[in-house]
């Protein structure tokens, strides 16, 4: 008799959750490390910049512009890319670019060369970090899913704490401290690259391209690894055709879409606002220790518990709740900033930002890569991504105006933006806990 079809989630279920989704933990949390360490490098690394080459500070900045531009474009494309043609070779693909790019940064021999290197290198961040979220998700279990993806998403502490260290020692450097932390944050990249040879194209991706044999062979692989004494049953073909990336704004899909990034995109501007220039701004009034490293290393380990109750409300209250949840009590933190300016306030406030903020990164990018069919995922975290940086770019000119000359106002402005966002998840047609893949 011929064994019955079993679906991938069913497949996912008998391989088990153990050696193999470690291993591929510890891969992927490498170079999100190294992003993280790459993304906050940007003020620590413009004062050394402008010394270096003989310009401004406003100008040595124009490198994190630059990097952000290219995470934007990086997102979207690489996302787009690994939907039509597969996630692990365009993974592999951007890691290679933000390694290279990321170290050559180090030994660029003009500003000119710098701006360029720091493009490319952002087109390489952008495009691993939502390409390494789509398919980690797609070799985990419905149970497990939510927080294996929030403890991903704690790696970005991690990247902060070493960051800040990098940044202490690069300091005693002068002029060349720029080049010091350029080349650390991009070796990880290098070796991530190695590395990440060892991780099979996804089952889940493989099978809705017609390739169940070949889902059925990593599944099987999944199973060995991870010790499970099972043999992997035939799949049920579950092919998906080909989507151009607007039918993330099909009508199955429209509401979804268009509120997911709207609340992406004032998630980010608020973030971007909160832990860059309100820390200029209370820095001015007297509060310097805002924009030391000492004072970062306590904010990302402060984060910790954030994501920690993210894992835990993820997958025990749902996605949505605690969304919703941890925007609101950031919206709530933002506005608490007004209760006085004693030091007592603000570095209470701040650490309660960082709890609630980073808690809201975990539960968005966990929430985000379920939400979307197989074959449309990887362009529906690209173009999340996108939106994110864009607020990230949007944010000089939204937040800084107003944090300039109204704080209050500014800090109103932040909490409606979470409000916003809040609400927006709140209105989403799907709550995707205990739910499979599609």
């Amino acid at each position: 008799m011929s064994q019955p079809l079993i679906t991938i989630e069913e497949g996912i279920r008998q391989a088990g959750v153990g050696f193999f989704q470690r291993k591929l933990f510890v891969i992927f949390s490498l170079v999100w490390a190294a992003d993280a360490m790459q993304v906050l490098a940007i003020g620590f690394s413009a004062p050394s910049i402008a010394k270096s080459f003989g310009i401004t500070v406003p100008q040595a900045l124009q490198t994190g512009t630059l990097f952000f531009v290219g995470m934007l474009i990086g997102a979207f494309v690489f996302g787009r890319l690994a939907d039509r043609y597969g996630r692990r070779p365009i993974l592999l693909s951007a890691v290679l670019i933000d390694a290279i790019f990321g170290v050559a940064s180090a030994f660029s021999p003009s500003f000119e060369w710098l701006l360029l290197a720091r493009l490319l290198t952002g087109i390489g961040v952008g495009g691993t970090l939502p390409v390494d979220y789509a398919m980690m998700a797609e070799f985990l279990p419905s149970d497990r899913r939510g927080r294996w993806l929030v403890w991903l998403e704690s790696l970005w502490a991690v990247g902060t704490v070493a960051l800040a260290i990098l940044a202490l020692f690069a300091g005693t450097q002068g002029g060349d401290a720029w080049r010091t932390i350029f080349f650390v944050t991009g070796v990880p990249a290098l070796i991530g690259v190695l590395v990440r040879f060892y991780v099979p194209e996804s089952p889940l991706y493989l099978n809705r391209t017609g390739k169940s044999d070949e889902a059925r062979q990593v599944l099987q692989r999944m199973a060995r690894e991870n010790g499970t004494n099972v043999e992997i049953g035939p799949l049920k073909p579950e092919e998906q055709k080909q989507q151009s990336v607007f039918a993330l704004f099909s009508p199955q899909l429209r509401r979804r879409s268009i509120l997911l990034l709207v609340a992406w995109f004032a998630i980010s501007i608020s973030y971007y606002g909160v832990f860059v220039y309100l820390p200029v701004q209370l820095s001015a009034q007297g509060f310097g220790f805002m924009r030391g490293q000492y004072f970062l290393i306590l904010i990302a380990l402060v984060q910790i518990p954030g994501y920690a109750l993210a894992a835990y409300g993820v997958e025990h209250w749902g996605r949505k709740p605690t969304l919703i949840g941890f925007i609101l009590l950031s919206a709530v933190g933002s506005l608490a900033y007004g209760l006085g300016t004693s030091s007592v306030v603000v570095v209470g406030v701040t650490l309660l930002m960082s709890f609630a903020l980073l808690g809201t990164w975990a539960g968005v990018y966990a929430f985000t890569p379920e939400v979307y069919p197989t074959r449309l995922r990887g362009s529906g975290m690209g173009a999340a991504g996108a939106v994110a940086r864009a607020g990230g770019l949007l944010a000089p000119s939204v937040v800084a105006p107003i944090m300039a000359t109204n704080f209050t106002l500014a800090l109103v402005t932040i909490a409606g933006l979470l409000a916003a966002a809040a609400f927006c998840v709140s209105l989403m047609d799907v709550e995707t806990m205990g739910r499979p893949l599609e």
